[in-house]
């Protein structure tokens, strides 16, 4: 998934040649040089109010410590970092939105292996579970720790017609969510709000669908396998997941606006109409960015924790508790220079944490110590709970495949077959095709 950089806007060539320029006139933070100066740069992808957040919560700690921060937020973060990679014009400190970026500039030899700058027996024992592996390179090296994180499997409700739908107690199987869509469609009301268009980048949120089943399904091992092409993506597990998903979802009578529909609903707002008298449909399944002003009704928003209800997308047993996540993820180019290092320690512990939740609704802590009555609304808490009550946690799966499949093929194809211009196994099969040797 693509959730805030779909969100963001898509720079045009002619501003990413300005906007480059201007980073590499700057001097950046001599992320590639012998700096021991206290003043760096930290360079990101996220921008308007959560940039704000990060700025409010860093810059007084930094001003305290006698560090000087460049703050260089940027929408076009994947395509800046690479061009300032291949310049040797580098931040000191980059914030990935996605491990595959952070992956293959690693593999260039620029980021520094944090074994030796953080305490990493403090992060394996007070980070989420699964999240220190996804700042890993393939052959196990720690070049980057999730400083923020998201939850892209929650099940939001509305409070108000839940319990004469049935959604209180909240279903603790996947089978018993099975039998509730059945049972709610069964009463000629729509189960489930589902939407994909997100103008270029329309298809997204049907592949978390997917990579949220295949989770489900087989487990932290095998999902990472799919992610990772150990074994094919058009597997027969994977099939099995597209017709679970089509039974579940896209099924008559399961979908507002029917199937058809599916493609042209925006992902944004496709679940508005929970909140509607009667409600459109009863659940929509998205991450935990939908509750930021933009999303849902204003007056939903600001009633949020009266208002709206949010489950996690539940494991085959009671006891098993799979979360499909995200994050962001700081790593360091400048490994010789004492303030960068200091502001990674900063980055990935609890202080920071504590105070980021303290200052932005919309922020996940991915450190498990983190304090949970710090979180401004019940709904945020509910997020952090359900990450921090995972059996297992995986980052999102197209965020971490090529570029050509993660958000090309699968998002296509993904469409294709929801519109019902192709059948379940030849998507599969073209976005096989499509990875790349």
């Amino acid at each position: 998934m693509r959730s805030r950089s779909t969100l963001g806007a898509v720079a045009t060539a002619g501003a990413v040649a300005l906007l480059t320029a201007g980073c590499l006139s700057s001097g950046g933070g001599g992320g590639g040089s012998n700096n021991t100066s206290s003043s760096i740069e930290v360079m990101y992808g996220f921008t308007g109010q959560q940039s704000d957040d990060f700025i409010a919560v860093v810059k007084p700690w930094a001003e305290r410590n006698n560090i000087d921060i460049k703050f260089s937020p940027t929408a076009n973060f994947n395509q800046l970092i690479n061009t300032r990679v291949q310049g040797n014009q580098l931040p000191d400190i980059a914030i990935f939105p996605q491990p595959g970026i952070m992956r293959s500039i690693a593999q260039r030899g620029s980021l520094t292996d944090l074994s030796g700058v953080l305490n990493m027996d403090d992060l394996k024992a007070n980070m989420l579970p699964g999240a220190l592996k996804a700042g890993q390179s393939d052959n196990g090296t720690q070049y980057a720790v999730l400083m923020s994180a998201n939850v892209k499997n929650g099940v939001y409700y509305p409070l108000n017609a839940a319990p004469a739908a049935g959604l209180t107690p909240a279903p603790q199987t996947f089978a018993q969510l099975q039998q509730l869509t059945n049972t709610i469609a069964g009463t000629g009301t729509t189960p489930w709000c589902f939407g994909i268009a997100a103008e270029a980048a329309t298809g997204w949120p049907a592949t978390d669908w997917v990579e949220d089943l295949m989770l489900i399904n087989y487990g932290e091992d095998t999902y990472n396998d799919w992610v990772q092409h150990k074994i094919p993506f058009n597997d027969p597990k994977v099939l099995d997941v597209l017709n679970q998903m089509e039974g579940l979802l896209l099924a008559n009578g399961h979908v507002n606006g029917g199937r058809q529909s599916v493609a042209s609903n925006n992902f944004g707002t496709a679940g508005n109409v929970m909140f509607d008298s009667p409600p459109g449909c009863y659940m929509y399944r998205q991450g935990n960015f939908l509750t930021q002003p933009g999303f849902f009704p204003d007056q939903v928003v600001q009633n949020l924790d009266s208002t709206v209800g949010v489950f996690p997308m539940p494991g085959k047993t009671p006891e098993s508790k799979p979360v499909l996540g995200g994050g962001d993820m700081a790593g360091l180019f400048s490994g010789d220079n004492a303030s960068a290092k200091k502001v990674m320690e900063y980055l990935t512990s609890t202080e920071f944490q504590n105070a980021a939740i303290a200052q932005s609704d919309s922020y996940l802590a991915p450190r498990t110590d983190a304090d949970l009555s710090g979180y401004k609304s019940e709904t945020s808490r509910n997020f952090a709970k359900i990450q921090n009550g995972a059996t297992e946690w995986v980052f999102d799966g197209s965020d971490q495949m090529p570029g050509e499949v993660g958000s090309g093929s699968f998002w296509r194809e993904m469409t294709s077959w929801i519109s019902g211009q192709e059948d379940a196994k030849t998507a599969l099969d073209n976005i096989e095709k499509s990875w790349p040797a």
